[in-house]
């Protein structure tokens, strides 16, 4: 098929330019879209640049290098969707934003899942480049056309792991997958199958959260919940992980983006209650920030009848 813009070389480098990218772009969108956040790639400076802190519109511009009106407009989007919000400034002449708890874990889950997998993507299509500039550019859309961003950033995630939000359709899984680990060490007590069983009135409708990691082809292969607890604090409970994907890294996968997001939710503190058998889960939370605590023991250590380890998350 004739391609005007290759053949028109040089004198149109900017269309062509243009042209990679919007391809490019659209494979992150759909990477984004499969992370469950409700933003585009237009977004993605802005949300890298507040990691570090508060930043006015004109450092935005200057550190992302696009116009004030162009980053106003990113930033009245972003602060639509709750994940940044206007900061107290010492100047009130000048505007000055900031990453809302949302906008953090957002930033976490892009910083540690999204960013890194489209990167690797794009390092894979660049990889058989050689030659001229527009040479390179030939054997970029080339690989494209053999596979997207978003196709090959799904490989380039250990197992093609993702993150799934609950859903009532997902509230079987969370059952299922608690029950068989309890069953098989313990007993499924009353304050267990009452959580089990209802898991949006009991945790996501108060304020709480599901998550799910999903593996392809095996689907729905772990999960674990964040129960509010008091004015600020939030239980870490119910996660467990299928046998059949044990060594996959699907709980620490898991785990990671459930600290995110009880960081996001203010969780203080962020605690589990556990049971000494499960030593390989316990080193799993000592691994990611957590540590033995007397106190949370002491105070919500009596919820279960197996409980004999407490843990708070201290980073």
């Amino acid at each position: 098929m004739r391609d005007v813009i290759a053949e028109m070389g040089p004198s149109f480098l900017g269309s062509r330019l243009k042209r990679l990218a919007e391809r490019m772009q659209a494979g992150a969108t759909s990477v984004i879209a499969d992370a469950g956040l409700p933003l585009q790639p237009g977004h993605m400076a802005v949300l890298a640049a507040l990691r570090a802190g508060p930043r006015t519109i004109g450092q935005l511009a200057e550190e992302i290098g696009v116009s004030q009106p162009g980053v106003t407009r990113s930033v009245n989007q972003l602060a639509k969707l709750d994940i940044l919000t206007d900061a107290p400034a010492a100047d009130q002449r000048t505007r000055l934003v900031e990453l809302t708890q949302a906008g953090r874990y957002a930033a976490h889950r892009a910083t540690h899942d999204m960013w890194s997998r489209i990167g690797m993507a794009a390092e894979e299509l660049m990889a058989g480049a050689s030659g001229s500039f527009l040479d390179q550019i030939a054997a970029i859309e080339a690989a494209l056309d053999e596979g997207s961003i978003a196709e090959r950033a799904s490989r380039a995630q250990p197992g093609g792991l993702r993150i799934r939000e609950f859903d009532d359709s997902l509230a079987h899984h969370f059952y299922d997958i608690n029950a068989v680990w309890i069953e098989q060490m313990f007993t499924l007590e009353p304050v267990d199958i009452e959580v089990l069983e209802n898991p949006r009135t009991k945790i996501v409708d108060p304020g709480g959260a599901v998550l799910f990691v999903e593996a392809p082809g095996l689907g729905i292969v772990g999960t674990c919940a964040l129960q509010r607890s008091g004015t600020s604090g939030v239980e870490l409970t119910k996660m467990g992980v299928r046998e059949s994907v044990r060594g996959m890294k699907a709980g620490e996968f898991l785990l990671d983006a459930v600290i995110a997001r009880a960081r996001a939710m203010g969780a203080d503190p962020l605690y589990l209650l556990t049971n000494s058998q499960c030593a390989p889960a316990i080193h799993l939370f000592e691994k990611l920030g957590f540590a033995h605590d007397a106190e949370i023991m002491v105070q919500y250590g009596s919820r279960y009848a197996r409980c004999d380890v407490a843990m708070r998350f201290v980073g």
